[in-house]
């Protein structure tokens, strides 16, 4: 909604997703909610953007100050002190951009870890699950094996067939065809909410994701593990593969 005199702006459902997606580029929920506010209505003092927000003044006033220090909003000189939000490419890019340089600085000067074999890791919530199973698929260098619901094997459709064009052996067990992304595609029935992973044949993903953040899975380099987690797959598709061919009846 545009200001107006006595109009209090407030984030409909939408604009209120946008704002917590904001504080993942760097902003506090209050410092989201005012560079929406911003963006929408166009310059505002301090005192009219703690009018349409509801802020209070002594937050409204550290919130701009901090938002215009990160970049996001601009200082109008005047009569009245005003601020602007800073186009959103622009904001976004920018963080980026620190990021990247971030990134590159503490992959150079970081202490190199001790090595051997991964130990057993639980991994927690659906996100940090996701995470890693991009990851894993993104880092694989000869092979592939990925056996869940079609759901969970299409969220990374790119990620797969990025993977197959440099040439990596995909194989995809699932309850849809996947052959347009996989070098091998089995249809088979898939147990709700649980997923395999298994990348060059030395780390095993397994267990559930259902998007909750009490999703759960187990992560490991163990060779036993990676053994074990191989052969049950390999027993799966012969299985699948003595359906197709009719030597199992159902």
């Amino acid at each position: 909604m545009k200001k107006t005199d006595s109009a209090v702006w407030t984030a409909d459902s939408k604009t209120a997703y946008v704002a917590d997606k904001l504080k993942s580029f760097g902003l506090s929920r209050q410092e989201a909610i005012l560079y929406l506010c911003l963006y929408e209505n166009g310059e505002l003092s301090g005192y009219e953007a703690g009018k349409l927000t509801g802020i209070s003044r002594s937050n409204v006033y550290a919130a701009l100050s901090t938002l215009t220090d990160k970049g996001a909003a601009y200082v109008c000189e005047g009569n009245v002190t005003k601020y602007g939000a800073v186009e959103a490419q622009e904001y976004l890019s920018n963080y980026l951009r620190r990021l990247s340089y971030d990134k590159a600085y503490i992959l150079e000067h970081l202490p190199k870890p001790p090595t051997g074999e991964e130990g057993y890791l639980t991994i927690y919530g659906h996100r940090n699950i996701k995470d890693k199973i991009y990851n894993m698929i993104s880092d694989c260098h000869m092979r592939l094996y990925f056996a869940a619901e079609w759901e969970r094997v299409e969220q990374y459709r790119d990620v797969l067939k990025e993977a197959l064009l440099k040439g990596i052996k995909v194989v995809i067990i699932s309850d849809r065809d996947f052959s347009s992304i996989a070098s091998k595609s089995y249809l088979a029935s898939q147990e709700k909410g649980q997923l395999r992973l298994i990348t060059d044949s030395s780390f095993v993903l397994t267990g559930e994701l259902t998007d909750r953040d009490a999703d759960t899975c187990l992560y490991s380099g163990k060779e036993a593990l990676v053994v074990i987690m191989k052969e049950a797959l390999r027993n799966k598709i012969k299985l699948i593969e003595m359906e197709r061919e009719g030597m199992i009846n159902d």
